[in-house]
């Protein structure tokens, strides 16, 4: 918002909320009825920035049934002003004046240019121009998404993008849906639980989703209008057991343990310069990579015992340091806090210190080619240079406070390849890899031996041949969900997981391959029994 119109503080009242849920719901405004305003190609250019194809399709398609879907889209999505007339049509039970004072919307006064006029093409606008005027203040949207419960939709509130905005968003800005939120949602472990921890609840978003598994969701945040935006969310969706707290990190919750722990922390890497902005959604207020440390070096004192944690996080590669291996300190044996916590860490990708940089400052709202983006990225490349950062690492944080005995979990990878079919997210995927490290741990080679296992119903088996040969020159083992592991195989591993269908053991199938094969059965048990453990560890074989 501009100097002349600063964000507006979002107010709940029961009765607002329940009326223009009621009129959302009359109108149709789901993510369906949205896109179909516009049209697919249209609505890929919108979520590209372009919002001229979508108040094109929109225009050429509206018609007196989706009319009133079309006034709150144009409004509340594409971020136009709408005649008043209009939007108290479109919205007749909750009516403008009461949007107007929970601080949704603001009401203008009209400024005629005859020009205008002559432009017949979208009688909307025409009104707009010879009537007082809505002006949106924020940014309300559908949202449909998929866990193990089943479907379900929202209504989201944030605030308004740079495109809406037409300038760079302010340093309050609350964000709403993302493609860390919904990374995030889908890592959410879809197991019920008493208590979950919401830490930088934003928009709140987060914390709705929580509450699907959980008895009651502590949500808190440094920022007050994004406890003010989370509760306005929470109450236009009819969602309770929310309970939202102003504060830093762990201050809100100190002294208190949970059973979930999910978090989307301020992360951002932001120098810690005079004139670079820092916005709260995104930045910590630390230097470097110092709050996602802190984050996890907190978890432990506020897990239960058995409680889990999934996180989003950057982590810095300085020069000579893998990042990997930095976060791995973060949960290094003989810490404080971090002790004993299973840990899992996949880094999904990697930037340079240029990247990183030009990424951010454009999400701010700054456009390259100006003085003031020149001026940031310079900042940023001084700060790297400064620390000897040399690229930053990005990914999915996993642990656990185990409910007794030592860590069985301690796994950094880099997996940047595509991920497998996971429609509800990979939230089914982490409480599995947690359960099988747990039996892992209660299966030495011995007991390994004797279990029996079966092949995962998404794992298939590619073989390549050279023209002419009969046998296979590559076999690799595919997974179909999950993190889409592709892990080669060699004859005796491919046969032995053909063999996993739950009836024979693991020592059984060894040594039938070893009698075919001819091979030394204690040397092929001592090759097959660690790639067991990593197949089960991954997914690809289950114990039976």
């Amino acid at each position: 918002m501009t100097a002349e119109h600063p964000l507006p503080s979002v107010v709940t009242d029961p009765a607002v909320t329940a009326a223009l849920a009621a009129d959302l719901t009359a109108a149709g405004f789901t993510v369906e009825g949205v896109d179909a305003l516009w049209g697919a190609d249209a609505a890929a250019a919108l979520h590209r920035g372009n919002r001229i194809a979508a108040v094109r399709g929109a225009r050429d398609r509206v018609t007196a049934e989706t009319l009133p879907r079309y006034v709150i889209a144009g409004l509340f999505v594409l971020g136009l002003r709408q005649g008043l007339r209009s939007v108290q049509e479109a919205l007749p039970t909750v009516g403008v004046d009461a949007l107007v004072r929970c601080g949704l919307v603001r009401v203008e006064d009209a400024v005629v240019d005859p020009r205008a006029l002559e432009d017949r093409s979208d009688p909307l606008r025409i009104a707009s121009l010879t009537e007082p005027f809505v002006v949106p203040q924020v940014d309300l949207r559908p949202y449909a998404f998929v866990d193990d419960l089943g479907a379900g939709s929202w209504w989201i509130l944030s605030d308004l993008g740079e495109v809406a905005l037409g300038h760079a968003i302010s340093e309050e800005h609350v964000l709403g849906i993302g493609g860390a939120t919904t990374t995030l949602s889908g890592l959410q472990v879809p197991v019920p639980v008493r208590r979950v921890l919401d830490l930088g609840t934003g928009c709140g978003i987060q914390a709705m989703h929580a509450r699907r598994f959980a008895d009651e969701v502590v949500a808190t945040d440094i920022s007050e209008r994004a406890l003010d935006i989370a509760r306005f969310n929470a109450q236009l969706n009819g969602i309770d057991g929310i309970d939202l707290r102003l504060g830093s990190l762990f201050e809100p919750v100190a002294g208190e343990r949970f059973d979930r722990i999910v978090s989307n922390p301020p992360f951002v890497i932001t120098p810690r310069a005079e004139g670079v902005p820092s916005y709260e959604y995104r930045d910590g207020g630390m230097v470097g990579d110092a709050l996602v440390e802190t984050v996890l070096r907190g978890l432990a004192e506020h897990l239960e015992p058995g409680g889990t944690a999934q996180l989003l996080g950057n982590w810095e590669y300085h020069w000579g340091v893998d990042g990997l291996d930095r976060v791995r300190s973060w949960f290094a044996e003989g810490d404080r806090t971090g002790d004993g916590l299973d840990a899992w860490v996949v880094e999904r990708e990697r930037e340079d210190p240029y990247a990183y940089a030009e990424t951010w400052i454009r999400d701010g709202g700054t456009k390259p080619g100006t003085a003031t983006y020149d001026r940031l990225v310079a900042a940023w490349l001084d700060d790297f240079a400064a620390r000897r950062v040399t690229g930053v690492g990005f990914g999915y944080v996993v642990a656990r406070r185990p409910a007794g005995g030592a860590a069985s979990l301690r796994r950094f990878e880099r997996v940047p390849e595509a991920l497998g079919s996971n429609p509800a997210g990979l939230g089914a995927t982490v409480a599995r890899v947690l359960d099988a490290a747990s039996w892992l741990a209660g299966h030495d080679d011995d007991a390994l031996a004797s279990a029996h296992l079966r092949v995962a119903g998404d794992v298939t088996e590619e073989r390549y041949y050279w023209p002419g040969n009969d046998d296979p020159t590559v076999m690799t083992l595919v997974q179909g969900g999950g993190l889409g592991r592709r892990v080669d195989a060699d004859t005796a591993l491919a046969a032995f997981v053909g063999a996993c269908d739950g009836e024979l053991s693991v020592a059984a199938i060894i040594g039938a391959i070893a009698q075919i094969t001819g091979a030394d059965e204690s040397a092929l048990t001592a090759d097959l029994l660690p790639r067991a453990r990593d197949l089960v560890l991954d997914g690809l074989l289950l114990p039976a």
